[in-house]
């Protein structure tokens, strides 16, 4: 049908013409082509093979000067050849074995292009390269005793051949592109000269045929435009007469579909257009539910901020209260009640906080950091909170980390954390008895990056095959019954399992009902690039001797693999009669011994054993993972050098065993429940706002105990009078508050005070992402989130008591607070950072400096790349922008004269850097 359709556009004219001249013109383009096609490929192996003719007895010549290194002799052997040949060689260059180029006939600009670009092991004969209007030759050099048969249909095997370099020649195609060139002019004239031949003929054919059927052409014209009443007339001859009749016959018929058409038409115009008024109004709707949702998604967030908000604020004059409750004198009954206050409201504060964090990673508006942090104290710091817990259940608590995972990554160490708690806290709510294992293990290191897996297994009720399926939605638990027996939202596990996936790992679990569970995750983490703490010399530990007395199982697999690694001698016994004979030996003694208190109360006189075991032991530490066991306690003291907690971390194990008799690694030996000592107020001013009565009082109450003058104010108004009338050390500010709140009242104070300097902290309950940017870019210097935590309080009081105050550099050549966020708010880190930055940096400029003048542009990337990277821990913004477009400019290709403004300015502001540096360092080394 379309073929017929497209015939019908050209005419009987056309036609003729074209099935006249069409095999014509196919014949001699066929003819032509096919001879100036040959003709080309006949030139073109001419030409290489005239090339190899050269190469290759060149290549085995030039062998006795480069096994030789004489170039001299070389060199004038391919100058000859070039010369001799000048119309056709262009330029040979010789390269040895390294690739690279030792002789080359003459200087050539662009002599790059010559070079292999391979592996130099690949090239095994004479190889072929086009190149624009030139062709590039290049033969391996063999040494003379194994050389093989050259030439490209070589198949010789090249095995056992020693290849000393290789030979590369650039041919000029020029002559051969002229002959080309001329063969195919004469081929293409030729072919004109038939075609007018055949058009002269042609022509006389169409005019004696074909002007009867222009008129039919017209009216067919008119009829197609819709000039149905238009007849052809006149006689014409056989079958054009036949051809007429069926034309008019044909326009009597279209003038009455055309009617009937016509009406059809109409009646489906009237359709689609009530199918597109239907199609609007669905759109219409589509869009106002769009914005509802949106509107939702808004009033949910100001819903969920109001509810943080109005939850924290009551839960912090709870948690406050009954934490400085028990600061008095109560009778026990009295602390156990204020503890269970304590307890309970802490669980109601991390459910809120579980629900805030499930709601932020649904609408995609968690922000994962990346700061640097250690891994095992991480570790260790995590499982110690949660020690408590598996204590009092008498569960075995161990953790077992794989040696060949760095300690130093960068990551978000906060989540890492909460990844790691929810997983050990379900194993131990989960778990009667038994015990609770936590396994690290190296799966890859690669390119800056490692990928851990980590394994939580416990001996706990376990979930069978159905249930599992559960675990990771949302408000569901395995079991329905698990919330009324154990308690829990639900979500702890689906936060994790979304915490995991943002930072680009997998989650999953194995599981058999009364077997136990493991939940094991495999998570990427970047290795620092500076060490975030002093690595112990492990050195002075080997070759010592350590008794171990530990009956638990996995406790001492885990110590005795931790102290292998140490390569101490490790002797280990598993019961109270094994104790005593490896310590009656008197010519045996050991120079620690690690024993576990738990075992030692089976004994009938734990302190006489220990008196007994004692001269034979030079250092004794006591693990101990007993709940109330002070009377045990009093009696073992005298025999013991340290308590430590199970489970036994690497760092405070290595430190009690290096430094045995620190007096900072004997405040264990204090008593449990020591008399607390009045602390030294701080001699500061400090002005608290908050228009909650109760919190209130409660952060006047901790603030007097840690500084000598307090002044409260319960709104923003009276907060600005009182700073316009008084200067304060810090201010503590609540951001909501009626009439002035906190942002408006530190706007104020900024502006018309005496306390324009003066650090403002935001005390508030707010806990989005967003109000904590909100609250960042309103002029306050600090945060502190409510429940008040005492610790941390007196964090803040101790850091901004002497802000540091730098007036001799610009803040964006050097600034402290981003530092300080790029540290995880660890001062010591940040100085540490900053002092390795200032280290590297006369070498860094030395080398930028070197690459500048040779123009080498990998050497400059290299550099930039790693000036970047340690940019981004140190708190230089100026600096890491300039080395972020000078690196990207690089990697884009761009040369190094395109970027020289930029990299002369980077040096300038790396002079800026140097002496910043050196002020900060100077002005906090003997604070911090």
């Amino acid at each position: 049908m379309n073929d017929a359709k497209n015939m019908t556009k050209y005419s009987l004219r056309s036609w003729v013409l074209v099935l006249a001249l069409a095999p014509t013109i196919l014949v001699g383009i066929l003819l032509g082509s096919y001879f100036t096609i040959n003709r080309f490929y006949e030139l073109e192996d001419t030409l290489i093979e005239q090339a190899s003719n050269i190469i290759e007895p060149l290549a085995i010549a030039a062998e006795v000067g480069l096994e030789s290194k004489d170039f001299e002799t070389t060199k004038r052997l391919i100058t000859s050849a070039q010369l001799n040949k000048a119309s056709l060689v262009q330029f040979i260059a010789i390269f040895d074995d390294d690739n690279r180029v030792v002789v080359t006939s003459h200087h050539y600009k662009n002599h790059e292009i010559m070079r292999f670009g391979k592996p130099l092991e690949s090239m095994l004969r004479t190889e072929l390269e086009q190149v624009g209007d030139s062709m590039i030759l290049r033969s391996p050099i063999f040494k003379s005793s194994n050389a093989p048969v050259q030439g490209f249909n070589s198949n010789q095997a090249t095995s056992d051949v020693i290849k000393i370099g290789y030979i590369a020649i650039l041919i000029n195609k020029e002559n051969a592109l002229l002959q080309q060139h001329r063969a195919a002019v004469a081929a293409f004239i030729i072919v004109l000269i038939g075609v007018q031949l055949n058009l002269f003929f042609t022509f006389r054919l169409v005019k004696n045929v074909t002007q009867p059927i222009t008129e039919m052409v017209r009216v067919v014209a008119k009829i197609r435009e819709g000039k149905l009443d238009t007849r052809l007339t006149g006689n014409l001859i056989g079958e054009l007469d036949l051809l007429k009749r069926g034309i008019n016959a044909m326009a009597g018929s279209l003038s009455e579909y055309h009617d009937e058409m016509q009406q059809n038409i109409d009646q489906a115009t009237s359709d689609l257009r009530e199918t597109l008024e239907q199609i609007e109004i669905q759109n219409v709707e589509l869009d106002m539910a769009k914005k509802r949702a949106q509107e939702a998604s808004r009033i949910k967030s100001e819903f969920l901020a109001n509810m943080s908000h109005e939850l924290r604020t009551p839960l912090n004059g709870v948690i406050g209260f009954a934490k400085q409750l028990l600061k008095t004198p109560l009778h026990s009954s009295q602390q156990d009640y204020i503890r269970t206050i304590e307890r309970s409201a802490t669980n109601l504060l991390s459910i809120i906080n579980d629900i805030l964090d499930f709601s932020k990673l649904e609408a995609g508006k968690m922000v994962l950091e990346n700061i640097p942090f250690s891994l095992r104290e991480t570790l260790e710091e995590t499982v110690t909170m949660l020690s408590s817990t598996a204590r009092e259940k008498e569960l075995e608590l161990v953790i077992d980390v794989d040696s060949r995972i760095p300690e130093d990554v960068t990551g978000d160490a906060m989540r890492f954390n909460q990844i790691i708690t929810n997983l050990v806290g379900n194993a131990i709510k989960f778990t009667d008895k038994g015990s609770v294992q936590l396994k690290l293990q190296l799966e890859d290191i690669k390119d800056g990056k490692l990928h851990v897996r980590c394994e939580v297994i416990d001996t706990g009720i376990g979930i069978d095959e159905q249930q599992q399926s559960s675990l990771f939605q949302a408000f569901g638990q395995a079991d329905s019954s698990i919330s009324r027996r154990f308690g829990g939202t639900g979500l702890g596990l689906v936060i994790t399992k979304r915490l995991v996936n943002r930072m680009g790992g997998q989650i999953g679990c194995y599981s058999e009902p009364n077997q136990g569970s493991t939940f094991w995750l495999s998570l990427p983490l970047n290795i620092s690039q500076y060490p975030i703490n002093d690595t112990l010399p492990l050195a002075p530990l080997k070759g010592k001797s350590i008794l171990l007395f530990e009956p638990k199982t996995l406790t001492q697999q885990a110590t005795e693999r931790m102290l292998n690694r140490w390569d101490m001698k490790v002797t280990i016994v598993d019961n109270i009669d094994q104790l005593q004979q490896s310590t009656n030996q008197s010519s045996k003694v050991f120079d620690f011994a690690l024993v576990s208190c738990r075992a030692l109360i089976l004994a009938n006189s734990p302190a006489r054993l220990l008196k007994l075991i004692k001269p034979n032991i030079n250092y004794l530490l006591l693990t101990s993972d007993c709940v109330e066991q002070e009377d045990v306690f009093s009696q073992l003291r005298p025999y013991v050098d340290k308590q430590i907690s199970i489970p036994v971390g690497e760092k405070l194990l290595s430190k009690s065993l290096l430094d045995p008799h620190s007096s900072a690694l004997n405040d264990s030996l204090l008593p449990l429940n020591p008399v607390a000592m009045p602390a030294k107020l701080e001699n500061l001013s400090v002005l608290a706002v908050d228009d909650n009565p109760a919190n209130l009082k409660l952060i006047d109450t901790l603030l007097k105990e840690l500084v000598t003058q307090v002044q409260v104010a319960d709104n923003g108004e009276l907060a600005v009078q009182l700073a316009k009338e008084r200067s304060y050390d810090l201010i503590f500010m609540d951001i909501q508050m009626p009439g002035t709140d906190g942002i408006t009242a530190t706007k104020l104070i900024r502006s018309h005070s005496l306390n324009r300097n003066t650090p403002i902290i935001a005390v508030t309950a707010h806990a989005i992402a967003e109000e904590r940017e909100r609250i960042s870019t309103s002029g306050m210097d600090g945060y502190l989130p409510k429940p008040i935590d005492e610790a941390a309080l007196k964090g803040v009081i101790t850091r901004w008591k002497t802000k540091p105050k730098f007036t001799h550099f610009d803040q964006r050549t050097l600034n402290w607070d981003l530092c300080l966020t790029q540290a995880n708010n660890k001062p010591d880190l940040a100085l540490d950072m900053l002092k390795m930055l200032l280290k590297s940096l006369p070498e860094t400029v030395e080398h930028i400096e070197t690459a500048l003048s040779q123009a080498d542009d990998d050497k400059m990337l290299a550099c930039i790349h790693k000036l970047h990277g340690a940019c981004c821990y140190c708190g230089v913004p100026s600096t890491q922008m300039l080395c972020k477009e000078i690196e990207s400019a690089l990697k884009r290709g761009v040369s190094i004269d395109d970027v020289e403004p930029e990299i002369l300015e980077l040096l300038d502001e790396l002079t800026k850097v140097e002496s910043a540096a050196n002020q900060v360092i100077s002005q906090l080394s003997v604070d911090i």
